[in-house]
Parts: structure tokens; sequence; C-alpha cells
């Protein structure tokens, strides 16, 4: 009996760090809802849900908002015309969770989303907060040159074997130790392009603010 207790703890506790947490990206214009997150754990998933226009989830810092972070978490951008149902969406897993992660919509067409506060925090902290962040985005150049279209091992570059749910991994390590892409085509019309595989359902893996392992499904 104690031992059946015991199991059945173990169990509700394990269930209990697996939370998923859903952010809506494009449903109320240039803003991610909700814009933070907070209380996200180890082995909590987030998944980014793409409702319209065609946006990025891409890492970067608190100290350069608007700039994509070496090494960090990329979706590429995702299509998603006006969706309700079956929209696009991205996942990443928190394997790390002992430091705020920040993120922004990279899209410069027809203006600068980021510039204009399109940014998104997980477990923001009094010293770093999301409403900084937010500043410090609009205060942020927007004549900068445009990032690469190509998602960072993630939504963009990993494209299926076959439709349904085969699993195709990215491997993201490079000999410098930052994220490899599959392009580096930094032309306006790569960085506006939608996602080229069109990729419905990716995943990533985040361990101490690196990526780790990114897949898609069709």
């Amino acid at each position: 009996m104690f031992f059946n207790l015991v199991a059945v703890s173990s169990l509700l506790a394990l269930g209990a760090q697996a939370a998923v947490h859903q952010v809506k990206v494009g449903a109320d214009g240039l803003a991610f809802t909700p814009a933070q997150l907070d209380g996200v754990a180890n082995g909590d998933d987030v998944q980014f849900m793409f409702m319209a226009k065609n946006h990025t989830v891409t890492q970067s810092t608190f100290a350069d908002p608007c700039k994509a972070m070496a090494g960090g978490v990329n979706s590429g951008f995702m299509l998603a015309p006006n969706q309700t149902d079956n929209m696009p969406t991205w996942t990443i897993t928190i394997n790390d969770a002992s430091a705020p992660l920040w993120f922004y919509c990279r899209q410069k067409a027809p203006a600068n989303h980021c510039a204009m506060g399109m940014v998104f925090s997980i477990n923001p902290t009094a010293e770093k907060s999301q409403d900084a962040f937010v500043a410090a985005a609009k205060a942020s150049n927007s004549t900068a040159p445009a990032a690469s279209g190509a998602a960072s091992g993630s939504a963009g570059a990993a494209s299926p074997a076959s439709t349904g749910a085969a699993e195709s991994a990215a491997s993201t390590d490079s000999a410098a130790g930052a994220a490899s892409t599959s392009a580096s085509d930094t032309s306006a019309a790569a960085a506006n392009a939608p996602n080229p595989n069109g990729a419905k359902d990716c995943r990533c893996r985040l361990s101490r603010k690196r990526l780790r392992r990114c897949w898609c499904y069709r």
C-alpha cells in the first residue's frame, strides 16, 4: 500500500512538471498573447500558435531585444492568414528555467514588428522586466538590416521525410558552437518569406538558453 502511494505521488509530481503553456502569435495585432509567462518550470513546453499574417518567434537578449541571439532558437517565418483552427504551431521545451528567456518577431514588412513592441518573455524578473524589455525594443534602431528568414535549425530548417508524423531532427551545433542555419540569404525577400517547408507543427528543445534539437511535422 505504501509503495502504491509513493508510486502515485511520483507520477503526479512528474505530471505537474510537464505543463504546456500556450501563446498566441498575431491574434491581437502585433503582439504575443500573453506577452509574458511566469512560473515556467524545467520540462515545461511553450507552444506558440500562429494566428494571423507572417510572424516569427526568434530568441534574443534583454540587452538587445531586436537582434537574434547567437545560438538561440528561431521558428522561421510562419504564414497563417487569419486562421482560427489548424494553425501552424511551434513548441519549445524548457530544460533550464533558472534565467529569463527573451523573444521577438523578426518581421520588418510593412513595419518593424519588434520596434513596435512585438516581444515576449519567459520568467522575467523585477530587475529585468517585460515592461523594460518592451521599452528597449521600441527604442531600438528600426533601420537595422533584416536577418535571414531561414529558421535556426528549427521550423523552417527541419523538414519531415514525408507527410504525416514523420520526424526529421536537425542538428544545431556548428564548429563555432552557434546554431547552424539552412540558408544565409539576407535579402528582404528571404527575410519576409513564409515558412518554406509548410510545416504545421514544430518542436525545439532548449537547454541553458542554447538550442539542442528541433523537428517538424506536416
